[in-house]
């Protein structure tokens, strides 16, 4: 699988704090082995982000990507609250 970051993703992610970007490369190393872990919460997401899909960092951190039969492109990453509301 190939993992690519957009533009706003690595943006959103260089705010994060240290704690949370550890968290997230622990996910993606989950990811990467079994992207639908269930430790992950992966699921499709409507509205905005219609045909995309969010995995959990945190409690409250969504990562969202887009995935295709080739990569995997993380769009962005941030609160649920930020990101849907």
């Amino acid at each position: 699988m190939i993992v690519q970051y957009h533009k706003e993703f690595l943006k959103r992610f260089k705010k994060q704090p240290l704690k949370i970007k550890k968290r997230f490369k622990d996910r993606l190393t989950l990811f990467i082995h079994d992207e639908f872990d269930p430790t992950l919460n992966n699921h499709s997401l409507r509205g905005k982000y219609e045909g995309y899909r969010s995995i959990s960092v945190t409690g409250d951190i969504r990562a969202v990507f887009k995935r295709t039969a080739q990569e995997t492109i993380f769009v962005s990453i941030d609160s649920h609250s930020n990101l849907y509301g």
